[in-house]
């Protein structure tokens, strides 16, 4: 049904305005909303449609058109019509915690079931079984918990009033944040009453994503099934794209230009990284901005996201850390220093500002660097065939816990707990008490899905590049790639800078630059040392367990890939043929070791080659002479050592143990600088410095020209 047939079905006429139910409707929404308030057409169909219609319904719907004003008032009036309460599932808890805000201000009893309070949940179901919730708002990650799947979710099935799926478009594999666990709610709904209504939500579904998540859902099989689509365009949003050479010259340029955007905002970057480095440059610049990563602590992104709710700071540099649900209506502008790899996910980001103010700004400043971020993200997508059976050949019917698996398999832990969920999802595992088992259940690899996945990725690659290179409308052109359906061929939003005509200038101080250049240059960080060995080593034949006592030390590195500043020459360097090290390489590795606060300082320097030997041995040597220190030679991999190519951190330390040959006039005692091309899992490092320990140092200091993360 498409939305004018919507609107025939439910038409905003003077009859229905004295509906009974729609006066009703009218009068939460003033509580959740204002005095001012009124329903929207759209609204009120979804409304009726799952109040009185008891049907299954998908809201396609732009960021701030009020979604969750639908499911609210649907679900008072479903409670006050002698209904249960209604079960909302939803992605992340700083959305929960807006969300149960909102709810509490409008009369909504609500309570939440989510890891951060798992000594509450008797209670909540006690207080849902008792009538006293009118709203449970559930993480995905929960539906799979087995005490939750098991016990609680067929309650919840039997008795719930209405079911929410919240930022549905994480159900589908398209969407641009998929998440396994959101594929279990197609669990949660089959096991529904026929009576039992269902409402998807999303803001960021094109026409490929809205099928899949109807189908995902079961919203879009039934004739009496209702999916809603409105247009998304957002005329408060001001678009537009700022081209400059590097990474320091987009630094300056947001130092210098920041305090001429509006109210507060948020600046994002592609790595956790680029936003502390860039919090620390504004701070610098005189700036109040704090960094937003997913490195920071849950307690602290609660106290910055109250600070930017509360204009504290002028901007958050965050990852998509800060992500859906955050809601700030008064966002004045958004920046990205860099692009995101989908425009799909840059509308979404881009949507959370201008909710409720007239006018805001959404700048994006791309770098050259981007498109290696994207290639280095999409290299951790779903693995080969070979490598998931694997794991599911390495269950059986006992238990096994998913660290005790990552001995077994070579998968990191972040991909292997993605193939846990995927696989429980498709029946082939399942988790139990005590960790996962096999089912035991036939298992095709969906070869076609995930070469579609692919393709569908780079696809989307693209048209982020199309975008930043566009002269035509720039919203038109975000609200293509959604397949928004009120889009007119040809239409202009007047607003952003291709239509305007006004480019913001390109200009960066002379002066604000080189002292933003002089900062991000400054050589060095910490590598700290890995202090456990990773558990499972036994079952590969390696006697190591526990605390690592005979490793190296914590390490330097001149700088990180990811760095606004060093990560771009690094980068370049790091993927040039190999030779000697260059001068401004050897120049900042000597003010590293300048400004290490070493307890003992190095009497031996060895070289570890990596894939760049020339660059590490002439490093090494040049290191020695500066600091006239004793060159040793090179630590080298012995012959018929097994290639290291596993990434899962077992697996990478049975294939390196044992296998790295020292110089055998090692002086005793010694204190050595070990010196590599780039520290990336740190465990060649680590069992490098073990073996150099063996042969009879008595400490190593790591130094690596790069580091990733």
């Amino acid at each position: 049904m498409t939305t004018s047939d919507q609107a025939a079905a439910h038409p905003d006429s003077t009859t229905d305005a004295a509906d009974p139910l729609r006066v009703r409707a009218e009068e939460l929404l003033r509580g959740l909303a204002g005095p001012e308030a009124r329903l929207r057409p759209d609204q009120w169909t979804a409304i009726a449609a799952l109040v009185r219609d008891r049907r299954r319904a998908l809201v396609v719907q732009r960021t701030g058109w009020g979604k969750s004003a639908v499911y609210f008032i649907a679900a008072m009036l479903l409670r006050e019509a002698g209904h249960g309460a209604t079960v909302i599932v939803s992605p992340l808890l700083a959305l929960m915690r807006n969300q149960v805000a909102a709810a509490e201000r409008a009369g909504v009893r609500a309570a939440t079931i989510n890891s951060g309070n798992v000594t509450e949940w008797e209670s909540i179901h006690a207080a849902v079984a008792a009538g006293e919730v009118d709203v449970l708002l559930v993480s995905p990650e929960r539906l799979n918990n087995p005490d939750f799947r098991d016990q609680v979710l067929p309650r919840l099935a039997a008795d719930a009033g209405l079911v929410v799926v919240d930022e549905a478009h994480c159900v589908s594999d398209w969407g641009h944040d998929f998440r396994p666990d959101y594929r279990r709610i197609r669990t949660l709904v089959a096991d529904l009453g026929d009576d039992v209504p269902v409402l998807a939500t999303t803001a960021t579904a094109n026409d490929r994503v809205v099928t899949d998540v109807a189908e995902q859902l079961g919203v879009g099989e039934a004739e009496r099934a209702l999916v809603l689509r409105g247009g998304l365009d957002r005329s408060s949003l001001h678009l537009s794209v700022v081209g400059l050479p590097g990474a320091v010259d987009r630094a300056a340029w947001l130092a210098e230009h920041l305090d001429e955007l509006p109210g507060s905002g948020i600046v994002y970057t592609l790595t956790v990284s680029a936003a502390e480095d860039l919090a620390a440059v504004l701070a610098e610049r005189g700036h109040p901005v704090a960094a937003y990563t997913g490195r920071t602590d849950p307690d602290e992104r609660r106290s910055l996201e109250a600070d930017l709710l509360g204009n504290r700071v002028k901007a958050l540099t965050a990852t998509s850390a800060l992500g859906m649900g955050f809601d700030k209506p008064d966002l004045g502008f958004v920046v990205h220093l860099g692009a995101p790899s989908s425009p799909i996910s840059y509308y979404q980001q881009v949507g959370r500002a201008g909710r409720g103010t007239d006018r805001a700004e959404v700048i994006l400043l791309p770098g050259q660097e981007d498109r290696a971020i994207w290639q280095y993200f999409a290299s951790v997508s779903f693995p080969e065939e070979e490598v998931v059976r694997r794991v599911i050949a390495a269950l059986g019917p006992e238990p096994t816990s998913t660290q005790a698996l990552e001995a077994r398999v070579d998968l990191n832990r972040t991909r292997l707990e993605t193939v846990l969920k995927v696989l429980d999802v498709d029946g082939a595992v399942r988790r139990v008490r005590g960790g996962w088992i096999a089912t035991g259940q036939d298992w095709v690899y969906d070869t076609a899905r995930y070469s579609g996945l692919a393709a569908a990725r780079r696809a989307e690659e693209q048209a982020m590049l199309d975008y930043i290179a566009t002269d035509t409308c720039r919203m038109s052109f975000l609200r293509a790639q959604l397949d928004d359906p009120t889009l007119q061929a040809g239409h202009r939003c007047g607003r952003c800078d291709n239509c305007t005509g006004e480019r913001r200038s390109t200009e960066v101080g002379a002066e604000a630059a080189e002292q933003i250049r002089t900062r991000l240059a400054r050589p060095g960080i910490t590598v700290p040392a890995r202090r456990q060995w990773p558990t499972g080593l036994a079952d590969l034949q390696v006697p190591l367990r526990g605390r690592i006592a005979d490793g190296p030390s914590d390490g330097r590195a001149l700088g990180r890939l990811s760095d606004l500043g060093w990560g771009t020459r690094l980068r370049a360097l790091l993927a040039e043929p190999d030779g000697p090290v260059p001068r401004d390489v050897l120049d900042g590795c000597i003010a590293v070791l300048r400004d290490w606060d070493w307890s003992r300082r190095p009497d031996t320097v060895l070289a570890l080659p990596g894939t760049r030997g020339q660059l590490v041995v002439s490093l090494a040597r040049e290191l020695a002479e500066v600091g006239r220190l004793h060159y040793g030679g090179e630590v080298l991999r012995a012959p018929g050592a097994p290639a290291v190519n596993s990434v899962n951190s077992a697996f990478r330390v049975a294939d390196l143990y044992g296998g790295f040959t020292v110089p055998a006039d090692l002086p005793a005692g010694a204190t050595v600088l070990l010196v590599t091309d780039e520290i990336d899992s740190g465990w060649t490092i680590t069992v490098a410095g073990q073996a150099v320990r063996g042969a009879g140092a008595d400490a190593v200091l790591p130094l690596a020209v790069a580091a990733r993360g």
